[in-house]
């Protein structure tokens, strides 16, 4: 019985931070996007690899990047060089009509209609980060995460999403959050 509720509180413990998840990307609603998006203020962090859909998940996404950068807030995205070759592997494996390295492009042609914007900034990952990045993806909002580890030959809508909320250090938000941010620290500016 005492072993039993060990187990149970250890468990629980580790499971604080998890809020939901989610078997396919695709399969998180919209609003939920858009609700973590809108209720950060301090730091907004997309560090997926090509972070294109995120103009057609989160409603008015231009304006409301925006409006939160005017107001402060730091708007950061990590993507992958277009040209490299991690990019180019991963569009063999995919095999698919809308390529990685057109959907990045898709990420920098939005990118560049918001510039200059004060507190936007945009990085390609290191060469050597590629292969950890294009295989992970961290979407952060001050304290909450959406994070996605992509499967084998999957796109990114077809593979797993976890909403973690950050709830002390050590867990699991910060685990994933150290991860994009050692992926940033190593990055070259995107000139957009």
């Amino acid at each position: 019985m005492i072993r039993s509720k060990v187990l149970r509180w250890i468990k629980s413990r580790c499971d604080d931070e998890v809020v939901g998840s989610y078997p396919y990307r695709s399969a998180c609603p919209s609003t939920v996007w858009h609700e973590l998006v809108s209720d950060a203020d301090g730091d907004l962090f997309f560090a997926g690899y090509t972070n294109y859909f995120l103009w057609t998940q989160v409603p008015a996404f231009s304006e409301t990047l925006r409006r939160k950068a005017s107001s402060g807030c730091r708007v950061r995205f990590l993507l992958g060089d277009p040209e490299g070759e991690v990019t180019h592997q991963r569009e063999a494996i995919e095999d698919v009509a809308l390529t990685v390295s057109t959907r990045i492009r898709t990420t920098l042609e939005h990118l560049e209609r918001l510039s200059p914007l004060e507190g936007l900034e945009a990085r390609f990952s290191a060469r050597e980060d590629a292969i950890n990045h294009v295989s992970l993806s961290v979407f952060r909002f001050d304290q909450n995460a959406l994070v996605t580890p992509h499967l084998a030959r999957l796109v990114g809508h077809d593979s797993p999403l976890l909403h973690l909320r950050r709830q002390g250090d050590g867990g699991m938000f910060d685990r994933f959050a150290e991860h994009g941010e050692e992926l940033w620290s190593r990055g070259t500016p995107a000139n957009t």
